[in-house]
Formats: C-alpha cells, sequence, structure tokens
C-alpha cells in the first residue's frame, strides 16, 4: 500500500519557546522522531507533504481571527519549519516526493490539493504527524477517513498546548476514524 507522510504545521509559531501559539516542551521534544521518520520516509521514496499554516497580516476575515493571536504570518520567521525540519526541507525540496504546501484552516485537504496530488500517486494510507493534535492534525484526520484514506497517526509525534485534548484527539482517531495510533 502507498503512504505519505504528512507534517502539519511544525512551524517556529508552534514550536519555538518565544512562537505565537506554541506548544512549547512537548512539541520540542517530537523533533528528533520527527526527523528521524522524515529521513526513513525520504530514503524510501514515500511521498511527504509538508502541510503549514499560512495566515496573512491584519486578515481579520480569517475564522481564527477571534480564537488565537497572529501566528505563521506570510513572510515571518514565525512560518519557517522548526528546527532540524527546516535543514532537511532544504536539502531535499527539489525532490520529487516532497511537496510543501500552504493551508488556510485547520485540515490539510481544506482548500487544497492535497487530495489530488495523494491520488495521482495511488496514495492510500496517510501518516499524520506534527501539531496541534487536537486541531490541525484531528481536522486533517477527519477529512482524510471522509476521503476513504487508511490513517496512521503517531503518538509520540504529535503535540498540542492542550494536554487534556492531545489524550482526547489520540482517542478519536482510534474509536471514531479506525486511525492505528502507534
Amino acid at each position: 500500500m502507498k503512504k505519505a507522510l504528512i507534517h502539519i504545521d511544525y512551524t517556529y509559531d508552534f514550536v519555538a519557546e518565544d512562537g505565537a501559539l506554541t506548544c512549547g516542551a512537548p512539541a520540542q521534544e517530537i523533533e528528533n522522531k520527527l526527523a528521524d521518520m522524515t529521513e526513513q520516509f525520504i530514503q524510501n521514496g514515500d511521498y511527504i507533504v509538508f502541510a503549514i499554516d499560512k495566515h496573512e497580516e491584519g486578515d481579520m476575515n480569517h475564522p481564527e481571527t477571534a480564537l488565537y493571536p497572529p501566528h505563521n504570518i506570510a513572510g515571518t520567521k514565525g512560518r519557517e519549519l522548526y528546527g532540524k525540519l527546516q535543514n532537511m526541507y532544504e536539502a531535499n525540496k527539489e525532490k520529487q516526493n516532497v511537496y510543501y504546501m500552504d493551508k488556510t484552516r485547520y485540515s490539510a485537504f481544506a482548500g487544497t490539493d492535497l487530495e489530488m496530488k495523494l491520488r495521482e500517486r495511488g496514495i492510500e494510507e496517510v501518516h499524520l504527524v506534527g501539531v496541534c493534535t487536537d486541531i490541525c492534525v484531528l481536522h486533517t484526520a477527519v477529512d482524510a477517513y471522509n476521503k476513504g484514506f487508511k490513517i496512521v497517526v503517531y503518538a509520540n509525534m504529535t503535540a498540542s498546548f492542550n494536554e487534556p485534548g492531545h489524550h482526547w484527539a489520540l482517542n478519536h482517531f482510534r474509536s471514531c476514524l479506525n486511525a492505528d495510533v502507534r
């Protein structure tokens, strides 16, 4: 079965201690595991997607404006991939199996060409990692389920600024989306 690794929002703003909407230590602690998993997928020739939240400075019409402080603003350091993943992406971005995409909603499928990219490649199974487990990872997983993809979520490669929400989402992946939670 063909698979894809989808990195969700592992950026400076969501991970760094001084990030605008940081998950902090829980997100920082998964960096090495994410880098190792990404390297395995690249070496195997599997498809890698970096699905990265993008906001425009001062956009008062975006629904998240009422919920969260400004974050992942286009053209800022906050939107860069965090730590080792930035270097890994830079070293591999020209490869056919590495795709960086902007997303403007919680789900990586909402208003993007992600489904088309996966279907073109015959991908049936998506492996989800990143932040926030109970927001963007959750919404991406729900959409993947509704589109018929098999879902694998890594409990030790997802994080949230809401620890109870993180655990709730992991249970939801198992019990409602039939996801393989590892």
